[in-house]
């Protein structure tokens, strides 16, 4: 009789944690995968000095263009585009990796900007950058 009321729900009282497991290996490797390893793993006695030397800041160029159509490079006006390529192409020349932050106005019209743009492209500049304001407080301007 024990034969017969033995209860088929045994099977269900283990619980089956294999995919489990299976998480818990694929997040440990994660973790070590985008984990920066450090750096620093050698001892060096350095020297002492009185003065550190600071690091090169790269320098950068801002060119203007105001909503009239006037543009300029840093601060000295540049009558035309063909007058801006040349002088971001004596800059370029002097150093290799130039950057350009482009300021506009915000009533400036978009084709100055992008006039300015293209330029640069063909000059080989990599780095472009556009300068804008931050909204006060954080919040985006609602219009």
């Amino acid at each position: 009789m024990k034969k017969c009321s033995k209860s088929h729900h045994e099977a269900l009282a283990e619980l089956n944690i294999t995919p489990l497991l299976d998480l818990a290996f694929v997040l440990l490797v994660i973790f070590i995968i985008t984990t920066t390893p450090i750096v620093n793993d050698l001892d060096v006695d350095l020297p002492s000095a009185a003065k550190r030397p600071k690091d090169p800041k790269p320098k950068v160029h801002y060119v203007t263009v105001e909503s009239s159509g006037k543009m300029f490079l840093d601060k000295a006006e540049i009558p035309d585009v063909p007058s801006l390529r040349e002088q971001v192409v004596a800059f370029r020349m002097e150093e290799k990796d130039l950057n350009i932050v482009i300021r506009g106005s915000a009533r400036t019209k978009y084709r100055g900007i992008v006039d300015v743009m293209d330029m640069l492209q063909q000059a080989n500049v990599g780095k472009v950058n556009l300068a804008t304001e931050p909204f006060p407080d954080g919040a985006a301007q609602k219009k």
